[in-house]
């Protein structure tokens, strides 16, 4: 088969709106407990303990089911409830249907899968995201990504969590196993986890900073040494690569 491009996407505040799902559920499960405050001082509070926690499990200092136990622990503290192991679980589960139900693809990722398979003939898409695979692909599912997602890379079937270079070798084997890859390219809202990791791996780094993002002066070097792109929407992804990879 002739060698073609493929472009690699993250999937959570890449694809997902997961920052929004994430506030939204949390405010619904809020109401449902009757935790009474400030709803988005709340949510934001929720944001932290999901970073703090779901690094840990990366790191392999929780569990993928102990990170959710620590994180409904901590929250259910600030509303004065004590939960045990049991209560966690099934506190957890309640927010985690709100969460669900609130799961949503960014509005310009369907225009640009359209415009980057009309700019760049028989490029492949996939996905690398950190993260337990039967949890991920049930996101690519639900959100009806599964039709045009060729691979799905996770963390947690790997072995190997972004920014590690193995995840994205581990990702381009996988391609390169059906067809040769001619040229790859990742996009991720983390400018140091996805976009400078992916550069570092080989390919071209793509920063999607939606939310204008501040980076510390190292961060910023390392992107420019790395020769990382930034874009503000996915609008501009499929011109950006185009121009690139032009014969």
């Amino acid at each position: 088969m002739p060698a073609t491009p493929v472009v690699l996407f993250d999937l959570d505040d890449t694809l997902m709106a997961h920052r929004e799902a994430v506030a939204t559920g949390i405010v619904h499960h809020m109401r449902s407990r009757a935790y009474f405050g400030d709803e988005a001082e709340a949510a934001r509070r929720w944001h932290e303990l999901e970073e703090e926690h779901y690094l840990a499990y990366l790191g392999g200092a929780l569990t993928f089911e102990g990170q959710r136990h620590a994180r409904a622990v901590a929250f259910a503290r600030l509303f004065g409830e004590e939960l045990d192991d049991g209560a966690a679980s099934r506190w957890f589960a309640e927010y985690f249907d709100r969460y669900q139900e609130s799961w949503a693809l960014h509005d310009d990722v369907v225009p640009a899968l359209d415009a980057l398979a009309e700019a760049i003939p028989g490029v492949r898409f996939g996905i690398i995201t950190n993260g337990e695979l039967e949890y991920q692909t049930a996101k690519v599912a639900r959100l009806a990504l599964d039709g045009r997602i060729d691979q799905v890379i996770a963390s947690g079937a790997v072995g190997a969590a972004k920014p590690d270079s193995a995840i994205f070798r581990a990702a381009l084997d996988r391609f390169e196993a059906i067809a040769p890859v001619s040229a790859a390219a990742y996009v991720g809202d983390r400018l140091r986890t996805d976009a400078i990791g992916a550069a570092d791996a080989g390919l071209v780094g793509v920063w999607l900073n939606r939310r204008n993002d501040p980076v510390s002066s190292d961060d910023t070097a390392a992107a420019r040494a790395a020769g990382v792109l930034e874009i503000r929407g996915l609008g501009e992804l499929p011109a950006l690569l185009a121009a690139r990879w032009a014969p």
